[in-house]
């Protein structure tokens, strides 16, 4: 175990990054408490605030000797984490990490201390500082956005972690590195981020902290609709993706049906050979979209076409039996079959590319 004197050195000397767009007394007073409670490696990005709000970042400099990194105009909370991820890489080479947190007062001192320890002790993982959603402080448009991408992280992207906004990190040298490289100027950065952590297998350490919203959380910049579009726009290309491949199949299965009623080659009925030839068709355009636009891959097309087809030849026969086995039970329409098969077929497939085909 690490001496309990060394450890709080250390703990104080890992550089604490505060993005900040117009802030007010609340980030001089978190300020305060920070220099009572002894960190003094701190890293302040002024976010194109403006002249109206120069006196405050003044105040921060001179009074407790912070860093001050500025943009001219504003460029978001990613444009900013990333300005200050560069200052770190370039003159503190040996950093283990850094620690980033709000400059609202959501994060106190014992919080970022928390963090900031874990990151000692887990050197190569992104800490997390988490918040409880469940007490009646939380406001009704933090704890639904929060939730609702909690369970999408989960099940769509296969990162489990209760607090996905929090803006309370322990980051790893080397994958701040990495983190410059990736997209997203805003908001969207930090969800970005942990996406990243499933590409970099970095692994991810979940430090429960206090959950404090002061005055509704009114001061935050976050937009809940627009801000929202652009987290979730990651996942609306591979439904867009999906949903088009479905129609295009859909649209084939239904003319081949037409087409084909009632003929029998041995074994295989119209059914049959009505999906195998819609499936053929849909699949090659959703392999390419799925290519060049969800996944974009870097991984060669022999490789990925090759686990691609073979997914769609075990998903096509499923559904071509599934509905051939399940169409003279239920009766009427072959597409009134198909449509629940496919869309359970749809969950599985995207898991399957997500963990096997374009990974």
């Amino acid at each position: 175990m690490m001496n309990t004197e060394v450890m709080n050195r250390e703990v104080r000397e890992i550089p604490l990054i505060i993005p900040s767009y117009e802030p007010d007394e609340k980030l001089i007073n978190l300020l305060e408490e920070l220099q009572k409670d002894g960190y003094s490696n701190i890293i302040i990005v002024d976010d194109g605030s403006g002249l109206e709000y120069q006196h405050i970042f003044d105040r921060a400099k001179t009074r407790f000797n912070i860093c001050l990194l500025q943009h001219s105009v504003n460029q978001g909370k990613g444009r900013a984490l990333k300005t200050a991820f560069s200052y770190v890489l370039e003159t503190m080479p040996d950093a283990v990490g850094c620690i980033t947190a709000d400059s609202d007062g959501q994060h106190t001192p014992d919080c970022i201390r928390l963090c900031a320890e874990a990151l000692l002790q887990n050197k190569d993982s992104l800490i997390m500082g988490c918040r409880c959603f469940d007490q009646e402080n939380v406001p009704a448009r933090s704890e639904f956005g929060n939730k609702c991408t909690r369970v999408i992280m989960k099940y769509m992207a296969g990162v489990s972690v209760s607090d996905t906004q929090t803006g309370l990190r322990g980051i790893p040298a080397a994958f701040m590195k990495t983190l410059l490289s990736v997209k997203g100027e805003r908001f969207e950065f930090e969800t970005n981020m942990l996406l990243e952590t499933k590409a970099q297998k970095v692994s991810i350490v979940e430090v429960p902290i206090q959950t404090i919203y002061i005055e509704e959380n009114k001061s935050s910049h976050f937009n809940p609709i627009k801000d929202s579009v652009r987290i979730y726009m990651m996942f609306g290309k591979f439904l867009f993706s999906s949903l088009s491949s479905s129609v295009v199949d859909l649209a084939l299965f239904s003319l081949f049906c037409y087409l084909l009623k009632g003929k029998q080659w041995g074994a295989v009925s119209y059914i049959v050979a009505s999906t195998v030839l819609a499936r053929v068709l849909s699949a090659a355009y959703n392999y390419f979209i799925n290519y060049k636009v969800v996944f974009q891959s870097k991984s060669s097309v022999r490789s990925t076409l090759f686990k691609y087809i073979l997914l769609a030849v075990c998903q096509m026969l499923c559904s071509a039996l599934l509905v051939d086995l399940l169409y003279p039970l239920f009766g009427g329409l072959e597409v009134l079959v198909k449509v629940p098969v496919d869309v359970m077929l749809f969950f599985l497939s995207f898991f399957i590319q997500k963990e096997f085909v374009y990974r």
